[in-house]
């Protein structure tokens, strides 16, 4: 399931929704991202993502389908925020379950590496000197590469 939404989430009613009814499920991994109240060393008093409607939900869901092709995962869920969001707000819930750990360790860190990159949103940060749009950063990108060596090296 992918949602990308202003709103916030509830975590646990995420999960519950994802386990109802379920038993073939042993195991189920969450990541949440938060907005911290620095940046680079300096306070930031808001954050707002921008992304592009539709084109974002589709990158999302391939993102997603590429996780459950190379994990025998279960289900997962994928909600993004957009809009302006305060330092404690959720930005992004990553759930992943499988019927073995491993697997859901795996593809929730293989999503996330994925989101921090490939995902198109764009985030602005408003600090005391103003806004400043957020460039990528290298340590994103060479999480993302091995995610890519993997594959090289199953093949």
């Amino acid at each position: 399931m992918i949602r990308v939404q202003q709103e916030d989430f509830d975590i646990s009613a995420e999960i519950a929704k994802l386990r109802s009814g379920r038993t073939d499920i042993g195991a189920i991994v969450t990541f949440t991202g938060t907005v911290r109240d620095t940046a680079k060393g300096e306070p930031i008093s808001e954050m707002t993502l921008e992304h592009y409607p539709g084109m974002t939900e589709s990158e999302l869901e391939r993102i997603e389908q590429d996780a459950h092709a190379r994990w025998p995962l279960q289900d997962s869920v994928i909600i993004h925020r957009h809009g302006p969001m305060k330092p404690g707000d959720n930005i992004v819930l990553v759930v992943t379950a499988s019927a073995h750990r491993q697997a859901a360790f795996e593809a929730a860190e293989f999503l996330m590496d994925y989101l921090k990159t490939n995902a198109p949103f764009w985030k602005k940060e408003v600090g005391p000197d103003g806004g400043a749009w957020v460039d990528a950063r290298d340590s994103d990108d060479d999480a993302l590469k091995r995610w890519d060596n993997a594959s090289k090296a199953a093949e």
